[in-house]
């Protein structure tokens, strides 16, 4: 799997609406309504230390794609790159070559990588594994590659969305959206191509298809790898229109055993996007729509 799609599967509201829960019979035993509620409400807890980390979605502040050759950062306007106010106004200059970049610290300013002073040179961007971070204060900057696209993704761990953050609305967790799918494996190796808000699509690997039925009616659903053993799922749902956020929400699932996977829609959660305008989230392919109302797991979080 590409780092963009990694990062988003372990990157791992709302207007009213009814709760009832879907007409469905799963094959398997479900947990009792209590027990699930309370692994539910420890799964998200979780969730939401991850978001409010310090280097977690919400201190994202920034986001700029290189050019070829040098381009200026800093706060003051006549930068290139315009980085938030709490960094110096010069704060140095990029220099793009290909899907690699350098920088070099303005004279006085002082950054560290890796806890060590960093003076300048080539950086690491997250298409090798763990980028390089550079830090400076609160403000801390990376490189993120997307297709041909090389950009700087800065975070801000003071960021006003961190701060303010108020939780994630969310449905009452029921055993009733623990759903079993039957698991339908790919005969030769199959790639689908993944829309994200780029406008690029990104083709990622599809080991199979999920079978399900929800409502009284039969739902398909095409999962990608996610790097570690497991599914990733990028859904969509008639509820987007007003309950939840509007470019679909993810799930996560373990791999399939005797042919079956368990689909917890009580953990359905919202992507990076939902939170911040930095973030470069896929969106549901065209087959991972489904035609009804998944009235589990997150909610709309706020306006955004």
């Amino acid at each position: 799997m590409t780092p963009f799609a990694l990062a988003l599967s372990l990157a791992l509201h709302a207007a009213p609406a009814s709760q009832a829960a879907p007409r469905t019979m799963p094959k398997t035993a479900t947990p009792a309504a209590n027990d699930l509620q309370t692994s539910t409400r420890a799964w998200h807890e979780q969730r939401i230390q991850r978001l409010q980390a310090e280097d977690g979605w919400l201190t994202l502040v920034g986001l700029f794609w290189l050019k070829e050759g040098e381009q200026t950062a800093g706060s003051a306007p006549e930068n290139d790159l315009d980085f938030p106010e709490g960094t110096p106004a010069k704060l140095g200059t990029f220099t793009r070559q290909g899907t690699t970049a350098r920088f070099q610290p303005a004279p006085g300013v002082t950054l560290t990588r890796d806890g060590q002073p960093f003076t300048g040179g080539a950086l690491q961007s997250d298409a090798q594994g763990a980028p390089d971070v550079l830090k400076l204060g609160t403000v801390s900057f990376q490189l993120i590659l997307r297709g041909d696209k090389l950009g700087v993704r800065v975070r801000d761990s003071s960021a006003p969305a961190r701060k303010q953050f108020h939780g994630i609305p969310t449905y009452q967790a029921s055993p009733a959206w623990r759903v079993e799918a039957r698991f339908e494996p790919a005969q030769t190796p199959r790639m689908v191509s993944v829309p994200n808000v780029l406008g690029t699509l990104e083709e990622m690997k599809a080991p199979g298809t999920l079978v399900f039925t929800m409502n009284g009616k039969e739902h398909r659903l095409t999962p990608v790898e996610d790097g570690a053993d497991g599914l990733f799922i990028i859904f969509a749902d008639e509820t987007n229109r007003d309950a939840t956020y509007g470019a679909g929400r993810f799930l996560s699932a373990e791999k399939p055993k005797d042919g079956r996977v368990v689909l917890d829609f009580n953990r359905a959660y919202n992507p990076p996007c939902a939170f911040t305008k930095f973030a470069t989230c896929p969106l549901p392919p065209r087959q991972n729509r489904l035609a009804t109302r998944v009235e589990a797991g997150e909610k709309r979080y706020a306006d955004h």
